[in-house]
């Protein structure tokens, strides 16, 4: 499902991953484990191609991000991404949240996109803040909003980036558990922590 090998990257003179390899199988949860500095999240965001490097392959679910043909916008529709800030739209509300991508990027009508993003806040336990915007939540409601989002776009791989540092400890567990019940249902997942 995700094959990362030797892979290199420099940011200028400072080479912050060496020689990178691993291998993650469908159904697989992989954690990346180090300290601050260390290269981990720059090596998932270029699982994610939202990183470059200069040497090495990465192949996610059969597509080669390396090769020049690579549609990178196709690829990353398929790679969902969670991020340690969540990264939401603060002016569109909960919902719309969850359907602009799926409108924009997967070609879904409003009326499917609204129902597919009201099923997934379910899901995740926050249907009755579907019409709510991201600065009346919590940090785990937001981060739970942010799992939904990458998820209305039917990912193959699921890939977390410190999910749960920037939370109140009292809210890791609530994003955990959402993350527990993706890898009890097959989802493949990379997440990085420190």
């Amino acid at each position: 499902m995700i094959s990362i090998k030797n892979v290199n990257k420099w940011y200028g003179d400072f080479q912050v991953l060496t020689d990178c390899s691993t291998e993650v199988s469908k159904g697989e949860v992989v954690v990346v484990c180090g300290p601050s500095g260390s290269g981990k999240s720059t090596l998932i965001k270029c699982v994610n191609a939202l990183e470059t490097f200069q040497k090495g392959d990465i192949v996610v679910d059969g597509t080669s991000i390396s090769e020049p043909k690579t549609n990178l916008p196709k690829l990353r529709s398929r790679v969902g991404m969670v991020f340690q800030h969540f990264e939401l739209f603060p002016h569109l509300s909960i919902v719309e949240n969850l359907t602009i991508a799926q409108i924009k990027v997967l070609g879904r009508s409003k009326a499917e996109a609204t129902e597919k993003g009201l099923k997934l806040l379910d899901r995740v336990g926050l249907s009755e803040h579907a019409h709510k915007h991201p600065g009346q939540l919590s940090g785990g409601q937001q981060q739970r909003v942010a799992i939904a989002r990458a998820l209305a776009m039917d990912p193959v791989v699921m890939l977390f980036d410190e999910p749960t540092s920037a939370l109140d400890p009292e809210m890791v567990n609530e994003v955990l558990d959402v993350m527990v019940q993706l890898a009890h249902e097959g989802m493949t997942m990379m997440c990085v922590t420190h």
